[in-house]
């Protein structure tokens, strides 16, 4: 009995070594966030902020310096192509004509004089030549005095609306100031400026997404129609236009605006965290090992693995520094992100 006891207790102590040591050795593990490899559609994005403006919009401008004596429109009106939306003030221009009527008279009587004596034999034919060329000279300036009449009542050169009228009676119009805008407001599109870093990655026909703070929770689908070809070097940017069928856009109204540039459905995902200098840590039996990765769309949660991972994989987000490879640790799982908005899902 004394020699059964005797085994029984070394079997004790044995186990209990072991356990002990098996909690040393879980101790000395490292603690460690992890995410698993996923599949899921990575979107490429490129930021802009752009406005709402009309597909063709017109800027109305007197071609002659005068007062303005009436406004003929306000902002909203719907005007017709040819119809008056200002007067400018014409007393000056009025004299002018008269005075060029009156040239005009004096040079045909004595053209008429003048070709009647030439036929007599009275005259020179150098004397009627100069004749009827100050009578087609006087002509054609009274012609332009009465053009230039003409251009004092400022005219609609398209159909639409009034989107902004920027002048009123009393007020000098001059050739280079802006008297109202003109476009039609069902017809629009969207200018946004994109950075000359990302111009390469816009073609025409790429799927845009857009958002306003009018609208809190919509998205507004668009297509990339044109890419400007010249970009501004002192913003660094250049102009591209979106259409979209969206009829209830005010004119004037700024979007952030999102251009999907690529989009892979079945990709392979990993946390953007767990990705650092191209490689990233795999967990496993319960050691870590360093595996470099290919990365293809990255956003800001998530990077796309192009090669290096499978889905299942376990891997390491922000690694605590000294990591080792085949070093115990202890995982955990990642924590949920915070409320915020995401981009809104690609039609």
């Amino acid at each position: 009995m004394k020699l059964r006891g005797s085994r029984v207790l070394a079997l004790i102590v044995v186990v209990a070594g072991a356990a002990a040591a098996a909690l040393a050795w879980h101790g000395r593990a490292v603690p460690v966030t992890v995410a698993t490899v996923r599949t899921g559609p990575a979107v490429e994005l490129v930021y802009a902020t752009g406005f709402v403006e009309a597909r063709q919009p017109v800027a109305v401008q007197a071609r002659i310096t005068a007062p303005v004596v009436r406004v003929l429109v306000a902002e909203g009106d719907r005007v017709t192509r040819g119809q008056p939306l200002f007067v400018l003030a014409d007393e000056e221009q009025q004299a002018l004509v008269a005075q060029a009527a009156a040239q005009r008279r004096a040079a045909e009587q004595t053209e008429q004089r003048t070709l009647t004596l030439f036929r007599e034999g009275w005259v020179t034919r150098a004397a009627r030549d100069q004749a009827v060329a100050n009578a087609d000279a006087a002509r054609a300036a009274q012609a332009t005095a009465g053009a230039r009449q003409g251009q004092l009542v400022v005219r609609a050169e398209i159909d639409g609306v009034v989107t902004k009228r920027d002048i009123e009676p009393g007020e000098l119009a001059t050739p280079n100031r802006v008297l109202a805008q003109l476009g039609d407001p069902t017809r629009v599109r969207i200018t946004a400026t994109v950075d000359e870093r990302d111009i390469t990655r816009i073609r025409p026909g790429q799927v845009a997404l857009m958002s306003s703070d009018a609208w809190a929770g919509r998205t507004i689908a668009a297509t990339v129609s044109e890419v400007t070809p010249g970009g501004d070097p002192t913003q660094r940017a250049f102009r591209v236009r979106l259409a979209t069928p969206a009829t209830d856009l005010p004119l004037g109204l700024s979007l952030e605006v999102n251009i999907v540039t690529r989009r892979h459905e079945q990709a392979l995902l990993v946390p953007a965290d767990a990705v650092r200098d191209g490689r990233v840590w795999v967990v496993t039996a319960g050691q870590v090992h360093r595996r470099p990765v290919r990365t293809g769309i990255v956003g800001p949660d998530m990077i796309e693995v192009l090669a290096g991972l499978a889905a299942g994989d376990t891997v390491v987000i922000n690694a605590p520094d000294g990591l080792a490879e085949g070093e115990r640790v202890r995982t955990g799982p990642a924590a949920q992100p915070a409320n915020r908005p995401s981009a809104p899902a690609v039609p």
